[in-house]
């Protein structure tokens, strides 16, 4: 007998021709290999209404020998238009229930071939080829009427392809509308792409595939698929030399149970699969052997426990309307020689935990931490920054912060006057920007007319550098001075007489610099040891920050690299005939307690209906830190709910901001981040933190 392409040569048409492009969509497999170069008749197909042609009764058996149809191209366009033309094509009398029998694994595997030989007898239904390029393109189905069961031939994994995301989608389509799957392996030991795609594919089918699946089945009244799990899997593992699963299980772990921990392993599940089931043989000659899986896959499609057989015409159905819904364009990356996280720095922003994005070790290259994402507020981290309004205009990222002086401000009265005021937001290039209490009353927030408000990332170790550029901490040097004021209030009140010299150390003690020396461990001068006394009084070094008495400390001088721009004393040690230059200061943050607190001690002995009254309340508002919540909104304590009122007094928590009573804040500890180096009042949930 001739050839299909003798025929096809004699009667002057050849594949590809308008002919055959004009007839409808309908393919089969008939073994020809194609010599046209069109990559849609890359296997040899030929449209099954080849008796339009004319040909001869050679030609119609042949054809009719091969019944597998193309159902579905590589690039996804389903190649069968309607119902009726899916059960003609597959010689599927109607109403019947069928099952639905997929094959998945790498190129090259033999999926083919198992089908083959499985449910057709060995017959070439499906094509098989001996050549390095792929024989199954898109996906090929048959039926086989004596188990009532539809297969489907999938293109190979692993395999060149310039659409491999969307192959894989393809793939993913099919493994949603069948009832067992094949996942055919040949290799020594299961490799991690088998548990790549199960574990992906279970996953799609949870979050994508079982509610689409569900409003389809809901339009077509089909049966519902039994507490909506997907279909099963038997793994045919396949090996020459080593062992299979089955010699590795012991009476204590099962074969499953291998496959479970090994998923586990690879932080992966196959919780969406109905069941999955290892078959492992162990060729030793040329011929493999397929009988277990026979028995397996049979077992398993009689089982109607979990999923019954439906109308034929519900696979087309189900899978038309799931290749309709995700079938938008898939670009595929190009290869990756290297995973970015071998390189890129590991570092997380402690707010949004987007990762950082430079290279490892830029830190030591003097290049911050940078991320191409922005940054969510946390209110436990006050990650925020103002900046310029002016400057942001102009195209200037300028960083302001308030402040309780001005840069032109040196004398001590001035901290004085702002604290009483409010504070002033100062830029470098545009000057003073804004005032908090400029007028009376219908002062604006900064926010509305100075500044615009930017959420910045928080990188770990970089804690003070934040705090420098951020509003974090930026006025609890104030309400240290309220702290301090509070206490001595409350001691005067309680002997009834001005603060002594115990209860003004005490406070100076409070708001002391973290480079001065206690008062308490200061027993006596450090440059002429003389013990101080009444008649000695100790003073402190405003450069060294060590106790001496007044002989040693005379002069006067200022040191900006503490924050001092007006003269203060300093000891005779570090006295320099030349003063220092100005250029060389910090912004005197550490020393801001210490400098409003000696202003309202100094005031208290002219001033002393203020001492009692009006310092803590004046000041508190203007003193509170942005993190605290306004008294005002304080009703109930955060953490018991009860009332606050005159027997349940109102405090703060230096770690949350938010209104606590006594009994719930009896702990105190440093809260570094909030700018508190010493212990300090926190509430019962931050002390546990």
């Amino acid at each position: 007998m001739d050839t299909l392409a003798g025929h096809m040569k004699n009667k002057h048409i050849t594949v590809g021709s308008p002919i055959l492009k004009s007839l409808e969509p309908n393919l089969i497999y008939t073994g020809l290999e194609n010599a046209s170069g069109d990559p849609s008749l890359n296997n040899g197909l030929m449209y099954q209404e080849m008796s339009s042609l004319n040909l001869t009764d050679d030609i119609d058996h042949h054809v009719q020998g091969h019944k597998s149809i193309l159902l579905l191209d590589d690039r996804e366009r389903l190649r069968v238009n309607s119902v009726e033309s899916f059960l003609k094509s597959l010689k599927i009398e109607p109403n019947t229930k069928v099952k639905v029998v997929s094959i998945f694994g790498n190129t090259g595997e033999g999926k083919s071939y198992t089908l083959n030989t499985v449910f057709f007898d060995g017959k070439e239904v499906f094509r098989t080829s001996t050549a390095q390029t792929s024989c199954t393109l898109g996906v090929w189905a048959m039926y086989n009427s004596d188990l009532n069961v539809i297969c489907l031939d999938t293109e190979g994994l692993l395999g060149i392809s310039k659409n491999e995301h969307q192959r894989t989608r393809l793939l993913l389509k099919v493994l949603a509308v069948s009832d067992v799957i094949i996942y055919r392996t040949r290799a020594e030991r299961l490799q991690r792409d088998m548990y790549t795609f199960l574990g992906g594919a279970s996953k799609a089918y949870k979050e994508h595939f079982s509610a689409a699946l569900k409003k389809v089945l809901a339009k077509t009244d089909c049966e519902k698929i039994a507490g909506g799990l997907g279909p099963g899997v038997i793994i045919f593992h396949e090996t020459h030399y080593t062992d299979t699963l089955h010699e590795s299980a012991s009476v204590t772990q099962s074969v499953e149970d291998i496959l479970h921990t090994t998923f586990a392993d690879l932080n992966m599940s196959y919780d969406a699969f109905s069941f999955i089931k290892y078959v492992g043989v162990k060729t030793v000659n040329s011929v493999t052997s397929f009988e277990k899986l026979k028995n397996a896959l049979f077992e398993k499609l009689e089982n109607t426990e979990v999923r019954s057989p439906r109308d034929a015409k519900y696979v087309f159905l189900t899978l038309k309307s799931l290749n309709e819904k995700f079938q938008n364009q898939i670009s595929d990356a190009s290869p990756q020689l290297y995973l970015p996280a071998f390189f890129t720095c590991t570092d997380k922003c402690q707010s949004c935990k987007n990762s950082c994005v430079l290279s490892m070790g830029h830190k030591d290259e003097g290049e911050p931490h940078h991320s191409d994402k922005s940054c969510k507020f946390q209110h436990q981290y006050q990650n925020c920054v103002y900046l310029c309004k002016i400057c942001y205009k102009n195209g200037n990222k300028i960083v302001v912060k308030p402040s309780y002086q001005t840069t032109s401000d040196n004398s001590w009265s001035s901290y004085l006057n702002y604290v009483w005021s409010g504070y002033v937001i100062e830029c470098p290039n545009c000057g003073e920007i804004y005032r908090s209490r400029q007028h009376w009353y219908g002062n604006k927030n900064p926010e509305d007319c100075a500044v615009r408000v930017e959420i910045v990332h928080i990188w770990p170790g970089d804690k003070y550098y934040f705090q420098e550029k951020s509003l974090l901490g930026s006025q609890n040097s104030a309400q240290k001075v309220i702290d301090g004021v509070t206490m001595i209030s409350d001691l005067v009140a309680s002997v009834g007489s001005q603060p002594k010299k115990m209860i003004s150390e005490l406070a100076a003690d409070k708001i002391a610099p973290p480079c001065w020396k206690s008062n308490l461990e200061s027993r006596d001068c450090y440059i002429c040891r003389t013990p101080f006394s009444d008649a000695l009084r100790r003073h402190h070094c405003r450069a060294c920050g060590e106790t001496v008495c007044d002989p040693c400390s005379s002069k006067r001088q200022t040191v900006p690299s503490r924050g001092w721009f007006s003269d203060v004393r300093v000891c005779d040690q570090c006295y320099r005939d030349s003063p220092p230059s100005l250029t060389t200061n910090s912004d005197g943050t550490e020393n801001r307690a210490r400098v409003i607190g000696e202003t309202v001690v100094n005031t208290l002995a002219a001033v002393k209906s203020v001492v009692y009254d009006k310092p803590k309340e004046l000041l508190k508002d203007a003193a509170r830190p942005v993190y605290w919540t306004p008294d005002d909104e304080c009703i109930n304590c955060s953490i018991c709910q009860k009332p606050f009122g005159l027997l349940l007094y109102l405090h703060h928590c230096r770690n949350c901001g938010k209104g606590v009573c006594d009994d719930c804040s009896k702990a105190r500890k440093p809260v570094p981040l909030r700018g508190w180096e010493y212990p300090v009042r926190v509430c019962d949930n931050c002390h546990y933190l």
